[in-house]
C-alpha cells in the first residue's frame, strides 16, 4: 500500500486479468498508540502513507476504468476513530479523518458516473487488529501521559480476542449497504461505534448551539 508508484501497474494488471474492476476496498491498516507529543514525524508519516496516500493512489488509478464503465464502488475501511478521537490515538484518527474528508468529496464527484462510495466505521471487532504487529506503540513514552494514555496502552492489546464485533456480520452489513438503492456515505458497525458516534454528534451540536452567537457575529456589519 505504501508503494504508491505501483498503484497504476496493479490496477492495469487487474484489468488485464479480469477485464474490469467492480469494487476497490481500501482495507490495509494498523494501529498506533501514543500521545501526540510522543509521536514522531516518522511514525505519523508512515501511518499517513498507509491509511491515506496509498488509498488515494489506488483510487486515482482505478477511477478511469470505473468512469468508463459508469459503475463501480469504492469502500474505505475507516473506523469510529475517523469520526471522533481520544487520548492515545491522535495519529491514527488523524489519518482516518483525512481519508473520510477525501471520500466525502469523492461522493459528489463520482455520483454522476454511477460510482458508489462507502466509508465503513467499525468499532471493536474480533480481528487481528488489537494483537501482534497490527498494533504498534510509539517509540517514545513520556511519564507525563500515564494517566491519559496509559489505559489505552494496556487496554487495547488486552482486548484482543474479546471484542464484541463479529467480522462475518460486518462483511454482510457492508454488502447490504452496497446493494442498497441509496448506499450511505458512512456506515457505523457495532453498538460501541454507533453509540460513540451519536454521542459525539450530539455533543458537537450542543457546543455549536452554545457558541452560536459568537460564530454568527464574525461577519462584516451590514
Amino acid at each position: 500500500m505504501t508503494d504508491t508508484a505501483r498503484a497504476e501497474g496493479v490496477v492495469a494488471e487487474t484489468v488485464d486479468r479480469f477485464g474490469r474492476i467492480d469494487v476497490l476496498v481500501n482495507n490495509a491498516g494498523r494501529g498506533l498508540i501514543g500521545a501526540v507529543e510522543e509521536t514522531s514525524d516518522a511514525e505519523l508519516r508512515d501511518l499517513m502513507e498507509l491509511h491515506f496516500f496509498g488509498p488515494a493512489a489506488l483510487i486515482r488509478a482505478a477511477l478511469p476504468h470505473m468512469r468508463e464503465r459508469k459503475s463501480g464502488a469504492i469502500v474505505q475501511m475507516s473506523s469510529m476513530g475517523g469520526r471522533l478521537s481520544f487520548p492515545g490515538v491522535g495519529a491514527y484518527s488523524a489519518t482516518k479523518f483525512a481519508l473520510e474528508g477525501l471520500t466525502e468529496a469523492l461522493r459528489g464527484e463520482l455520483a454522476p458516473f454511477g460510482i458508489k462510495t462507502l466509508i465503513v466505521e467499525p468499532g471493536a471487532f474480533r480481528t487481528g487488529f488489537a494483537g501482534g504487529a497490527a498494533l504498534q506503540q510509539s517509540a517514545t513514552v513520556l511519564p507525563a501521559y500515564a494517566d491519559t494514555v496509559g489505559a489505552v496502552r494496556t487496554g487495547l492489546p488486552d482486548s484482543d480476542g474479546k471484542q464484541p464485533g463479529d467480522p462475518v456480520k460486518a462483511a454482510a452489513a457492508i454488502l447490504a449497504a452496497l446493494d442498497a438503492e441509496e448506499t450511505p456515505l458512512r456506515l457505523a458497525l457495532g453498538n460501541d461505534a454507533l453509540d460513540a458516534i451519536l454521542a459525539h454528534a450530539d455533543a458537537a451540536r450542543e457546543e455549536a448551539r452554545t457558541w452560536e452567537s459568537v460564530s454568527r457575529g464574525t461577519d462584516f456589519d451590514a
